[in-house]
């Protein structure tokens, strides 16, 4: 009986043992001269690409069945100058320094991760277009375009332990600041375009707080407070290496991982890793509709699926949309919105809904949104279905290349 409590008692601490170690990283701190243990960012947890494989988009568009690379490949490692080569190479305006803490989170992603970087790689190619857009409209670096990867791996429909949401990650009171509406039936935080553009315009607002963007990275994750409190505790210097010590332990490594992320998707060929085959989604508009439609109903009358009328319209959290309310965005297929617009009344006894352009979807209308979002989101829309091949096309060729590598 004692040799049996031992075994399941050993077994239950080996299970629990992966689990921390899953969430945890460790590395040798120099300056006090012992290991030091961090959280990993929420993107860096497994749950959050299992969640992710479950989006409707990446069941549909991505081809991670196992036969590409990143299951058979072998990670290659490289010397301490080469990485650091290959991150001072980087056309980046943000500072990527080479060290320690930052190898550690290399090596998460390019040996524990590798399936991960897959699939976020094959995923890039339906976001990365709308990230680039928000980011040049607000005149910040591009680089902060993975900023998501270690926020939420991708996933739009990422809820992390404390309650924020969306590729970006926002809480409820800082998505309002922003512009987002959070209610019982609209969380805009999961809308991938509104958020890309309220995340655009709060790394502008903490760069002119900070005047460093690691400094802001950091303050992204845990907000400005912790950051002010932390270049206090070290004499003023706004510098992140120098507060590091006075940082939350996850934000600790939230600018290494940052670092890591931008490596990862940048020289994944170089560690034998490929991207998830894309087959990008086929062409979508947009409508407003001014009454209260049911979902379900949409779905029946405009010959479309259920599962990919909500996966298109992420900020609605139940099937109802509340144009009553207030003018509501619907997203869908052209030929879904040519039915929807012939069976008129049909769908929900109101008048015709009034049909507009992927541009004019961005704009919120709210008191108190970010107004001087909308003209960027409609200069900017039309060009996503065109960098959005271009990028496809790219990582395709690279994953080919890789492939040939291998073998």
């Amino acid at each position: 009986m004692k040799i049996r409590f031992y075994i399941v008692f050993w077994a239950m601490l080996t299970f629990m043992s992966t689990l921390w170690a899953q969430k945890t990283v460790t590395v040798y701190d120099s300056n006090i001269g012992k290991d030091e243990t961090m959280d990993l960012p929420e993107g860096m947890l497994d749950a959050q690409i299992d969640s992710m494989m479950r989006e409707w988009n990446a069941r549909v568009y991505l081809n991670y069945d196992g036969t590409n690379c990143f299951s058979t490949g072998e990670n290659k490692t490289y010397s301490p100058e080469e990485y650091e080569h290959r991150l001072n190479n980087l056309p980046n305006v943000i500072a990527m320094p080479y060290n320690s803490v930052v190898q550690k989170f290399i090596d998460q992603y390019s040996e524990r991760m590798r399936r991960s970087v897959s699939i976020m790689l094959g995923a890039s190619n339906f976001y990365t277009p709308i990230f680039e857009d928000a980011l040049e409209s607000y005149g910040v670096p591009l680089e902060l375009k993975y900023l998501p990867i270690i926020e939420s791996a991708l996933n739009p429909g990422a809820t992390s332990r404390v309650g924020a949401a969306g590729l970006w990650q926002f809480m409820p009171t800082t998505g309002k600041k922003y512009g987002l509406e959070v209610t019982s039936l609209i969380d805009e935080r999961r809308d991938p375009i509104k958020a890309s553009y309220a995340a655009a315009r709060m790394l502008k607002e903490l760069y002119k707080i900070f005047g460093d963007w690691t400094l802001v990275i950091a303050s992204y994750n845990c907000g400005p407070g912790n950051v002010s409190k932390a270049i206090k505790r070290a004499g003023g210097i706004k510098d992140y290496w120098t507060i590091y010590p006075y940082l939350p332990r996850e934000t600790r490594g939230y600018v290494p991982a940052f670092i890591a992320a931008n490596y990862i998707m940048n020289y994944y060929c170089e560690h034998n890793i490929c991207p998830a085959e894309t087959r990008l989604p086929l062409g979508t508009d947009t409508i407003i509709v001014t009454s209260d439609v049911n979902l379900e109903t949409v779905s029946q009358r405009c010959n479309i699926e259920l599962e990919e009328l909500k996966a298109l319209n992420p900020q609605y959290r139940t099937n109802r949309v509340p144009g009553g309310a207030k003018p509501c965005i619907l997203r869908m297929p052209m030929d879904a919105i040519n039915a929807f617009i012939e069976a008129g009344d049909s769908i929900y006894g109101a008048p015709q809904p009034k049909r507009i352009s992927a541009g004019e979807a961005g704009q919120t209308g709210d008191a108190g949104s970010a107004t001087d979002i909308d003209p960027q989101i409609s200069k900017r829309k039309n060009t996503y279905a065109r960098r959005r091949a271009t990028y496809a096309s790219r990582r395709n060729r690279s994953r080919n290349l890789a492939v040939k590598r291998r073998r």
